[in-house]
């Protein structure tokens, strides 16, 4: 599987989504993330294991602590592909407003000339 459908995937889930929400402010160890959940510290670690997997995030090694770190840079990856499709999107709804302002235009004059004979 490319990197871009493994971030995709791992960003399918609310919980790992708001994870990721989480680490933009800052660094958080796998117990500062599992606090709000009602879920096991298990259930966190599965869920960082699918970031990691996917670059989102890694884990370093501080004294006794273990904090998580979001990997902005896999974030461009993702910004590069929305931004050729929505570039292509734009350009197929500018050749629609081009196609409609003459259509519009061809509907004026022939009511213009039908007026007039």
């Amino acid at each position: 599987m490319d990197q871009l459908s493994r971030v995709f995937g791992a960003l399918a889930d609310p919980t790992r989504r708001d994870i990721v929400a989480r680490l933009t402010r800052a660094d958080a160890t796998v117990s500062e993330l599992a606090a709000p959940y009602d879920v096991s510290l298990q259930a966190v670690s599965k869920h960082l294991k699918v970031l990691e997997e996917a670059g989102l995030v890694t884990r370093t090694k501080d004294a006794q602590r273990r904090p998580v770190h979001l990997e902005a840079e896999v974030f461009d990856l993702v910004n590069k592909w929305i931004e050729r499709y929505q570039r292509q999107a734009e350009q197929r709804y500018q050749r629609l407003d081009a196609l409609l302002d003459e259509l519009n235009e061809r509907d004026t004059r022939n009511s213009t000339e039908g007026t007039a004979s």
